[in-house]
């Protein structure tokens, strides 16, 4: 890493371990103590008094505070307490004399971690410290998994065979080698893009997740934070303070200093799902992390550096929303300088029966009942339906098919489909009566739910799914096209439509 013969632009040098502030009276002890926590990596900002302390801890984010408990005429058990009332929630380790150790304990009780007496050992010293950055990574790791409420809708694998996929995939690891970075802090660079990034373009359904999450367990950093985002589920109001977090008192609910995502996502990878949706002061906000990698939580003065890989995704025409005025162009240059562009399913050749098979098996596990299999004839539907609803569609048919169906053997119509569509066919002018339709009924059976999905699905593309419009093209009611809509699973394939 970082010579000329492995081709490497990235720093040999490691991120230092965590940040501390010292504060220590005594100059040789101040020293000691500092040199021996920079060998260990640490990167060490040292004061002599509470007065430098106060200023260098406003002006910097600290993951550790070391303290001496009598400071001259101040004291750090005071300091211990501001901090922590500050929302402050790093380690704090005080250092004491022996015939004060009834400071130490007090100073316990106002927020300190743990204590140390004088004279101080340095194999000691290294052994708390090393304990609480442990602690602290395993608490915000616990937070993470708290808060994110994810629904996973892993696909084992095979994820597919088609050429289309394997080269999608091929490029998504090959990305996935560039190792979590911040050009800014590890290189030194001012030319802006701190921030390693990613867009992920295609259909809703066809598998953005995946993608984004099979970058991340391609990495170097697979044992890192993964935090997905979706930017439309959350607020406008909340969204700033989720994504870059806020200070105790910053508004009229914070009752405590919160991280944000981007914190938590640190050394791995925040995936930004649905960033088309994102309002437009806040892809100001991101385009200020993405080039500079620093967040600056609500309510703070000051900034933290992150490194973080930002994978976004989403199923609009970015291009077009920029000319319509809803996406800044300058932040979509920031993102696109890597893209992954996935196939929808109807474009990956046998992966959608591959897919299926594999999700039926899972299921039938999952729901506790025997192994079932698809006929024939469900196999040939699931080869020829068009799934514009992509994977998501074919997941809801294969849940559907095997939660309901009582038989091992699953047929087309377990699945919602038919062997071929209902089509009109050429009109034939000597037997059929003018703009009278037919349907071809040697290829199977045709239902008249089949027909009225299908002319419902045709309807929606001519309008662009614009719904009141598709309603009347075929003389329905809007509220019955509206029902329709949910009992033939339709509600992403009309968000699809109108995105496209």
């Amino acid at each position: 890493m970082g010579s000329e013969e492995s081709g490497q632009i990235w720093p040999a040098e490691a991120k230092p371990v965590a940040s501390i502030l010292l504060i220590e009276d005594d100059d040789t002890l101040r020293f000691t103590v500092a040199r021996a926590l920079k060998k260990d990596g640490h990167a060490v900002d040292d004061a002599e008094s509470l007065e430098a302390a106060r200023e260098r801890f406003a002006a910097h984010a600290f993951d550790l505070v070391l303290t001496d408990v009598h400071l001259g005429s101040g004291s750090g058990i005071d300091f211990i307490e501001h901090i922590r009332a500050e929302g402050f929630g790093g380690g704090v380790v005080v250092m004491t004399a022996f015939a004060t150790v009834d400071d130490a304990v007090r100073a316990m009780k106002m927020g300190a971690d743990d204590y140390l007496q004088k004279p101080v050992r340095l194999e000691e010293l290294k052994l708390i410290v090393e304990r609480l950055l442990d602690q602290r990574e395993q608490s915000r790791r616990l937070r993470l998994y708290k808060r994110l409420e994810e629904v996973k809708r892993q696909i084992e694998r095979p994820l597919g065979e088609s050429d289309a996929w394997l080269k999608t995939l091929n490029l998504a690891e090959r990305l996935a080698s560039m190792p979590v970075v911040n050009r800014a802090t590890d290189l030194g660079s001012s030319s802006g893009g701190a921030l390693p990034t990613i867009l992920i373009l295609g259909e809703t359904g066809a598998g953005k997740g995946v993608i984004s999450r099979h970058i991340h367990d391609c990495s170097p950093e697979p044992d890192g934070p993964f935090v997905h985002v979706n930017c439309s589920a959350l607020p406008a109001t909340l969204i700033e303070g989720e994504l870059f977090g806020h200070e105790r008192g910053a508004f009229t609910d914070a009752k405590d200093a919160r991280e944000g995502l981007f914190e938590m996502a640190d050394g791995g990878t925040i995936f930004l799902d649905e960033i088309g949706d994102l309002p437009l002061e806040l892809q100001a906000k991101l385009l200020t992390v993405l080039e500079h990698g620093r967040i600056r939580r609500v309510g703070a003065t000051r900034e933290r550096s992150v490194r973080v890989r930002v994978v976004a995704a989403t199923n609009q025409d970015l291009d077009r929303r920029v000319k319509d005025g809803g996406f800044r162009e300058d932040l979509l240059f920031r993102l696109n300088a890597f893209t992954v562009t996935i196939p929808p399913l109807r474009e990956r050749g046998e992966d959608a029966l591959l897919l299926a098979r594999s999700m039926l098996n899972r299921m039938c596990a999952e729901y506790g009942r025997e192994p079932a299999q698809m006929t024939r004839e469900a196999e040939l539907a699931v080869r020829s339906h068009r799934w514009s609803g992509n994977v998501r569609e074919l997941f809801n048919a294969v849940q559907r098919a095997a939660m309901l169906s009582d038989s091992n053997l699953i047929s087309a119509s377990d699945l919602g489909l038919s062997t071929a569509k209902a089509r009109p066919l050429a009109r034939d002018t000597t037997t059929e009566s003018p703009g009278q339709l037919r349907f071809d009924f040697q290829d199977g059976i045709h239902t008249a739910e089949e027909v009225e999905r299908e002319l419902m699905v045709q309807a929606l593309e001519y309008t662009r799914g614009n719904v009141s419009k598709a309603a009347r093209l075929i003389g329905m009611q809007r509220s019955s096209f509206r029902y329709r809509i949910d009992r033939y699973n339709l509600s992403d394939l009309v968000q699809e439509i109108a995105h496209r």
